[in-house]
C-alpha cells in the first residue's frame, strides 16, 4: 500500500556532505511519522532520525548537530542532510514510514541506499 525508493548514497570523505532523499508512493495519507535508520556490516539495524506529519524529530544522540531530516508532506519526501560525515556513519541507510488506519498499522521499508565514508 505505500512504497519507500531511497537516493542519494555514495561514497565521500569523512567531514564530507550527503542528502539522503526517500519518495513514498501508495496510500501516502495515511503515513504518519517518517524516518531513516541504518545497518552496518555486523550490527543491527538502528534508528538514525525520525519526523512526523507536524514537523517534531528526533534524532540518535550519534548524530545530533550534525543531521538533518526534514519532510515535503505535500510530496511525501523525506530527506536526511548529512553533515560532518565520519567513518562510523558507513551503513546502508533505509526509509521507514509508519502506516496506520483505523485498521492497520504497518511499517513499511524502503530498499536502502549504502553511505560509504573513508577516513
Amino acid at each position: 500500500q505505500v512504497q519507500l525508493v531511497e537516493s542519494g548514497g555514495g561514497l565521500v570523505q569523512a567531514g564530507g556532505s550527503l542528502r539522503l532523499s526517500c519518495v513514498a508512493s501508495g496510500r501516502t495519507v495515511s503515513i504518519n511519522a517518517m524516518g531513516w535508520y541504518r545497518q552496518a556490516p555486523g550490527k543491527q539495524r538502528e534508528l538514525v532520525a525520525t519526523i512526523n506529519r507536524s514537523g517534531t524529530t528526533n534524532y540518535a544522540d550519534s548524530v545530533k548537530g550534525r543531521f538533518t531530516i526534514s519532510r515535503d508532506n505535500a510530496k511525501s519526501i523525506v530527506y536526511l542532510q548529512m553533515n560532518s560525515l565520519k567513518p562510523e556513519d558507513t551503513a546502508v541507510y533505509y526509509c521507514n514510514a509508519d502506516f496506520r488506519t483505523l485498521a492497520i498499522s504497518r511499517q513499511y521499508w524502503g530498499q536502502g541506499t549504502q553511505v560509504t565514508v573513508s577516513s
